[in-house]
């Protein structure tokens, strides 16, 4: 049957015309960044004055998305993004020796030597991280235990370890990605939607800790350390409920950090030392969780 519309003609648009946007015309107005809704002027959001905005985005879109997936508990697992795996990890040292090798009187490949022989001998927490995320995964699905969802920072060494575990079996795992200057991009183990990118650190770290209910803490460096930090501050001023912080690797930890001088200085109490513990293999950490909520 032949269209019987009058031919389209601006002076007699019809409103539902006017909002198609084929309808728009080309002229200066029209290609003023002023006329584009809001939505979709990203200069206009990425204002100074918006940055409420963005924050609001940033909190709801991970909210909105892991409410769709059933998300409603997970196990946080934090951790240096250079503990590679253990082949990997030799790799690099061989490449460093090889180095120090070539030119002897060099400090700093001397030092790389040393910092390599480090990594190496540290590469072991890679598969204990990967053997957590499995036993984690598997375990939630036979509702054997908690059952809870495996959350990194979505980058490689440890979390990716922590990823590949869940991924080993058959689970979905979170992961909480960061822009930064030199770009973090996500390990290939995190289930792809339930994969996002931050821009603003604060967001991100409340999005590790809504739906929490364990930390397990890998031996890592500043971001490790600042996630832990803020984490035993909340519970310390009961900003949040208590949940087990686990931190993995007592040797690297007790070498770290001491502990036990924060008490004898008086700068925390001795209950407030005891708002983690340390474990060195993935049941340990597993079993501290469930009878934490069996109790």
């Amino acid at each position: 049957m032949p269209d019987k519309r009058p031919p389209r003609n601006p002076s007699c648009l019809s409103e539902e015309d006017y909002l198609s946007p084929e309808s728009i015309p080309d002229t200066p107005q029209t290609r003023s960044a002023s006329f584009r809704p809001a939505y979709a002027d990203t200069d206009f959001l990425l204002r100074d004055e918006l940055r409420p905005v963005r924050f609001q985005l940033e909190l709801l879109k991970p909210e909105l998305l892991m409410r769709e997936q059933g998300i409603t508990a997970t196990i946080v697992v934090f951790g240096s993004t250079r503990i590679s795996e253990p082949a990997e990890a030799r790799c690099r040292l061989d490449q460093a020796q090889v180095a120090a090798t070539t030119n002897p009187a060099d400090a700093d490949l001397a030092r790389a030597v040393q910092i390599a022989e480090r990594i190496a001998a540290k590469s072991h927490y890679y598969e204990q991280a990967r053997e957590l995320g499995r036993l984690i995964t598997e375990e939630s699905a036979s509702g054997t235990g908690v059952s809870a969802v495996v959350n990194t920072g979505s980058g490689y060494g440890i979390m990716e370890a922590a990823n590949r575990g869940a991924h080993d079996a058959g689970g979905k795992s979170i992961g909480l990605n960061i822009i930064l200057p030199r770009e973090q991009y996500p390990n290939a183990y995190v289930t792809p939607e339930l994969c996002f990118q931050f821009q603003y650190f604060a967001l991100r770290k409340m999005h590790f800790l809504l739906r929490a209910i364990a930390l397990v803490v890998f031996p890592g460096g500043y971001g490790t350390l600042d996630e832990l930090f803020e984490t035993l501050t909340l519970i310390q001023t009961r900003k949040m409920k208590p949940l087990p912080v686990l931190l993995f690797g007592r040797e690297y930890w007790q070498r770290i950090i001491n502990f036990e001088a924060l008490v004898e200085e008086g700068s925390i109490d001795q209950e407030e030392y005891e708002l983690f513990q340390y474990v060195d293999t993935p049941e340990q950490a597993w079993n501290i969780i469930n009878e934490f909520y069996s109790a």
